[in-house]
């Protein structure tokens, strides 16, 4: 028996109603896979407990009707029949009355696609017409849709998300009502639209979404707003800054929310950075860095963990960098590392997609930066000050001290780098005693030629 149908009939066994509902009733209408099922039933929440005392629960939110029941290690939220109070923080509800009716459940809910139950017979409740909303990819809301914003003002970036991975289209009442209450997404609590964000820019109808919900996406990033219909004004583009960034995105995997979202900041920087020279031709000096460090704030706005916020801004920062030959592939993995700089070939395919189409040629010479790389990787060629066969200590017994240490590793490193030395201990420790540290060593490892 499946873990989902273990609570239903223990509820049943109990004599109350339980039914499966939401989302996970939708996706199994839909043929998707469910990874998480959500109950709903007429057991208050002590009576949830007392049915379940011999499994671990967990009063996740008790106040409104919440109790998590782990059955087989997996986690179900089984919560009672409820009617909504008023929602005065755009969030949740300030009170909730419980009830005995599933149809008045389900009328509280977002959207009708959601507004679906369904026992553990696989019988279908549907009072909202859901069924027939999800077998026509229709998003909808129950009731009225300014009511349903109103209520919960995420809400409204839910249903962009559900047509961004469904595929669904948004009913016309509903789509004007989201676009023109946009405003109150202001008000959500950053995290909750970060991981909506998160999940809309991996969906497989992520072009016309993106392109044509433009408004919200702007109210959640206002920085993106510079981008739209910018003109770019050169031959190797033919989409606007934004739908370069969209189409340029929809080219990452979509099970990949870190390179989408590298692809969604990757040229946010654009417009500011934007000149035209006698040509006429449209050019973008300095974007790359510009992008990284709007990036940086917004995803800090966002509540991204640092660690994600760096990854993120570090390819972004590179993302342009032109590479010539081998010295070039190995000052920038010196820089950022091996992993770094093949996630960094496959941003610039990603990039070129967006672009006109003769610039796929392009291919050839990164996987040749590929080859390459795995090459100077099997004959174990110095790219890292790490790699060296001296060390810091090393350079204090022959009197360096402080910062001094540090440059002249970084000198070292240059000058195998460009094949003037070999990383030979005796060889290092001679050049390094004769003090030779040139003054522009330091600006010379933090560019790439």
């Amino acid at each position: 028996m499946e873990n989902y149908k273990i609570i239903l009939q223990k509820l049943a066994d109990a004599g109350y109603q339980a039914f499966l509902v939401g989302g996970c009733v939708r996706d199994k209408i839909l043929g998707r896979e469910v990874h998480d099922y959500d109950i709903t039933t007429d057991a208050l929440p002590e009576q949830i407990i007392e049915v379940f005392s011999g499994f671990r629960t967990v009063p996740t939110g008790i106040k409104h009707g919440t109790v998590t029941v782990i059955a087989e290690g997996q986690p179900f939220e089984v919560t009672t029949f409820r009617i909504d109070g008023k929602y005065s923080d755009s969030r949740r509800p300030d009170s909730v009355s419980f009830t005995g009716n599933l149809i008045d459940d389900l009328a509280r809910r977002d959207f009708t696609m959601n507004a679906v139950a369904m026992d553990i017979d696989g019988k279908i409740y549907d009072p909202f017409g859901g069924r027939e909303d999800i077998e026509n990819k229709i998003i909808k809301c129950v009731g009225e849709p300014a009511l349903r914003f109103n209520e919960d003002a995420l809400r409204i970036l839910r249903a962009v998300r559900f047509s961004s991975v469904l595929g669904f289209g948004i009913e016309e009442n509903t789509s004007s009502a989201l676009m023109k209450l946009r405003g109150k997404l202001d008000g959500i609590s950053r995290e909750r639209i970060r991981e909506e964000l998160d999940k809309l820019i991996c969906g497989e109808n992520l072009i016309p979404v993106m392109l044509g919900y433009r408004e919200i996406i702007a109210q959640i990033i206002p920085e993106m707003r510079a981008c739209f219909d910018f003109d770019q004004r050169s031959h190797f583009h033919m989409y606007n800054v934004y739908e370069h960034i969209v189409r340029s995105m929809n080219s990452a995997p979509k099970n990949s929310p870190f390179l989408r979202r590298v692809m969604l900041f990757h040229d946010i920087g654009k417009p500011p950075k934007f000149t035209v020279d006698e040509n006429g031709e449209g050019h973008f000096k300095g974007h790359a860095g510009l992008s990284a460090d709007m990036c940086r704030e917004i995803m800090k706005n966002l509540r991204y963990d640092n660690n994600s916020i760096e990854r993120t801004c570090l390819l972004i920062a590179h993302h342009s960098d032109k590479i010539h030959n081998d010295v070039q592939i190995k000052r920038l993995v010196s820089q950022i590392g091996e992993g770094n700089f093949f996630l960094l070939m496959q941003i610039k395919r990603f990039d070129n997609y967006g672009k006109r189409p003769f610039v796929l040629k392009e291919f050839e010479e990164f996987e040749r930066h590929e080859n390459a790389l795995r090459e100077f990787i099997r004959n174990n060629e110095c790219m890292h000050i790490s790699q060296l066969e001296i060390n810091g200590n090393d350079l204090k017994n022959l009197g360096f001290s402080g910062r001094a240490v540090g440059d002249m590793l970084g000198e070292l490193l240059d000058n195998i780098i460009e094949g003037r030395l070999e990383n030979q201990r005796d060889l290092l420790l001679e050049y390094a005693s004769r003090g030779n540290l040139r003054p522009c060593a330091e600006s010379e490892r933090n560019a790439v030629k």
